[in-house]
């Protein structure tokens, strides 16, 4: 049992996704994105290296940090080999979960980040470059952040005027539940985490428990589309105690249709 326990708690399940879009430019496919989900200051292996072997193993082109990295009782400094690490190989982008939003010095640790070689996007968007093609990345602050935030309808309002409506939007929003919304707005791919796979997955059933401790949570864990819209939700790599629900290390490959 206590083998069983530390393979499902302390090891990697490394998975491929693949997705295609009418939208996605031809320039872009074959983009490899690696997510990171939900770590909360976690570490696998000395100074993450067991993390930073699969990360470099799976040769994204950019790696996407969904929220909730560290938390509260996290020592900050620990994350300093991970995301210079994986700075070393690929631009890194952040957004908040709703863990980072306890700490008394979250700008201060924001900082850090971005001194450390990450990109935090903060409700705003920047765009990558192949070629004469473009896209977009848009990264939303969790709602734990300032009660005066500037919205998801906001944003998306900012970006369609300037990019135009063909523009392909890839999201990073923490939060797993609000499909429904970016699918009304318009967005191509929404990286999401947040609910850890439910925690303990059954077999057939999926996650038993989501956040707010509610049982058998909608988008717990994979690929969920509504419309020309498409979610994919990590597992997330953190928790104490997690069953049949390994630390997961999803790699999404996107392609033309």
């Amino acid at each position: 049992m206590g083998l069983f326990l530390l393979w499902g708690n302390d090891t990697l399940a490394r998975e491929t996704v693949s997705f295609r879009f009418n939208k996605l430019p031809e320039d872009f496919s074959g983009l490899r994105i690696l997510q990171i989900s939900d770590l909360h200051g976690r570490c696998f292996g000395r100074e993450h290296g067991l993390l930073l072997e699969a990360a470099a193993q799976a040769a994204p082109d950019l790696v996407c940090i969904t929220g909730d990295l560290f938390e509260a009782e996290t020592e900050f400094s620990s994350l300093e080999p991970l995301i210079r690490g994986l700075c070393d190989f690929a631009p890194v982008y952040y957004v908040t979960g709703n863990h980072e939003w306890q700490r008394q010095d979250l700008k201060v640790c924001l900082g850090l980040l971005e001194d450390w070689g990450a990109i935090v996007l903060r409700n705003e968007y920047c765009l990558l470059q192949r070629g004469e093609s473009r896209i977009a990345i848009l990264g939303v602050d969790d709602p734990c952040g300032p009660y005066d935030q500037k919205s998801p309808r906001a944003l998306m309002a900012e970006l369609r005027p300037e990019l135009g409506e063909d523009c392909f939007v890839l999201v990073l929003d923490h939060r797993n539940d609000r499909l429904p919304l970016w699918a009304e707005l318009g967005a191509d791919l929404v990286l999401s985490g947040h609910c850890h796979g439910g925690v303990i997955r059954l077999p057939f059933v999926g996650g038993l428990i989501g956040p707010g401790r509610k049982l058998f949570p909608d988008y717990d864990a994979g690929a969920y589309r509504l419309g020309d819209t498409q979610l994919y939700v990590s597992r997330g790599l953190g928790f104490p105690l997690r069953l049949f629900n390994r630390p997961h290390l999803p790699l999404l490959v996107l392609n033309r249709k």
